[in-house]
């Protein structure tokens, strides 16, 4: 498997069941590809800037690249890198639907925490603990807020970026030809 230009993944085979997830159940028109066929894929497609248009050229024997499932590989290489977008944006939904519960868990932990603190500050007005008591109830009711601002401000990024790559591998141009070298 080699590269030769930018936005041009070239994958070399010897069969093009090599390509596909052998431990899938599915006939192999619904089968996925390969996890490390899939990484690589997605590897070099990262390295390709936004405004190149990605292309696949699965390289087969001349003997393989007329066969029913040489001719399918487009299509099957275009649903996984589909599915795959749908998955992320599955799990980006997921991440959000825990993200708001965490927040409102880590709201109500900090006004529980705030109320509680300055009801003991009330009732011991001149008690340095029920101070100390306050500043440690607030910390704790901050810290409560720290998973859900981790994942609002950081963890939704990465799966972003994954389902904007899967997206425009879906959209490539996957072609099967011939390989010369046979």
């Amino acid at each position: 498997m080699s590269r030769r230009r930018k936005g041009q993944i070239d994958l070399r085979v010897d069969d093009p069941q090599q390509l596909l997830d052998m431990l899938d159940p599915f006939p192999f028109r619904e089968r996925g590809l390969d996890s490390e066929v899939d990484e690589y894929i997605c590897e070099h497609a990262a390295e390709v800037p936004p405004e190149l248009a990605l292309a696949i050229t699965i390289h087969l024997p001349p003997a393989q690249w007329q066969g029913i499932l040489a001719q399918s590989l487009p299509g099957v290489v275009r649903q996984h890198f589909h599915q795959q977008a749908k998955r992320r944006g599955n799990e980006l939904s997921r991440l959000f639907a825990q993200g708001r519960k965490a927040l409102l868990i880590g709201l109500i932990v900090l006004g529980l925490c705030l109320l509680v603190g300055q009801s003991l500050v009330n009732l011991f007005p001149e008690s340095r603990l029920a101070g100390v008591v306050m500043e440690g109830l607030v910390i704790l009711g901050w810290v409560a807020n720290w998973r859900p601002m981790e994942i609002f401000l950081f963890d939704w990024w990465p799966l972003v970026q994954e389902r904007r790559l899967y997206r425009r591998l879906a959209q490539a141009n996957v072609a099967v030809v011939a390989r010369e070298d046979a």
